[in-house]
């Protein structure tokens, strides 16, 4: 197993020569130094990982949960939000197919594919999400590797920079993807993010500055690693999650939450777009979707 660094100098985004200090901390661990490459501009975590035992028991999540067959809530406005806007997005990537959600978390993505698709089943590694999802009749497991199916297509959102040899977790992936028509979708933060790198928001880069996000990917380093993985046919583009009225919310107050505020009622659907449209063309959206085929 290879450290982040090694990865990514083994796709050429990453090298000793141009490797530079970014923080000297993250917001959890005084202790972590993060790196970005001066010349990718991959920012990056290496020798470091906080370990399984970690993602089972939940304890680095936000929200509580109230023990390990608790039910579930409906859940925070973030997550149902992105569950609506993936369900839109990639509805015919799910309907009448064999899914995998890897990171699926609560499963809210999964819950509303369920109707639509032929199968959904997901990857999670807390316990008490696992168990949930289970007893609500969704196959659920720690590995994809687990499942004796293949799929036709594997999601990832916001789970790949978690893991401490992404590489490997592609390679797994993709032995479990059946070979006619499969697709893998991938959603990851990214290094561009306007608030990092055009306005430089010292707070939002220290709030995401976590010792979880091992990668922060560009294009480039996403394209080149999911090739290496073994995909072809790798489209990335960017995408927001977070509009105009959550920046303004960390350039005016120096903290996020401007998206569930007052102010967001501003916030037309062309507004939205609009605001999208015009980070996608600078490439400095806070996230980036990586769609590839096998």
């Amino acid at each position: 197993m290879g450290t982040i660094f090694e990865t990514l100098k083994s796709i050429g985004v990453a090298s000793d020569d141009t490797k530079s200090l970014f923080a000297s901390r993250t917001r959890d661990n005084a202790d972590i130094q993060v790196w970005q490459d001066s010349q990718s501009q991959v920012i990056y975590i290496d020798g470091f990982y906080v370990g399984e035992k970690e993602y089972e028991t939940g304890e680095y999540r936000e929200q509580e949960i109230r023990g390990q067959h608790a039910e579930l809530s409906g859940g925070d406005y973030e997550s149902v939000a992105d569950a609506a806007r993936r369900l839109s997005d990639y509805q015919q990537f799910y309907v009448g197919k064999d899914i995998c959600d890897v990171g699926c978390g609560d499963g809210a993505f999964l819950k509303g594919a369920q109707k639509l698709a032929s199968r959904v089943s997901g990857v999670e590694l807390q316990d008490a999400y696992l168990t949930q999802l289970q007893d609500k009749g969704i196959e659920c497991e720690q590995s994809i590797l687990n499942y004796q199916t293949s799929f036709q297509t594997v999601f990832m959102f916001h789970s790949l920079e978690h893991f401490e040899d992404p590489l490997q977790i592609l390679q797994n992936i993709r032995l479990k993807m059946t070979r006619d028509q499969s697709t893998l979708i991938i959603e990851v933060p990214h290094a561009n993010d306007f608030l990092i790198s055009t306005l430089k928001c010292e707070e939002f880069v220290e709030f995401t500055l976590w010792s979880q996000h091992l990668i922060l990917h560009t294009r480039e380093s996403l394209k080149r690693l999911l090739n290496k993985a073994g995909f072809s046919n790798v489209i990335v583009e960017g995408k927001q999650r977070y509009g105009i009225s959550n920046h303004l919310t960390w350039l005016n107050e120096k903290r996020g939450g401007g998206h569930k505020s007052p102010l967001s009622s501003f916030e037309t659907e062309n507004l939205k777009l609009a605001y999208e449209g015009a980070l996608q063309k600078i490439d400095a959206t806070d996230t980036l979707v990586a769609i590839a085929e096998i």
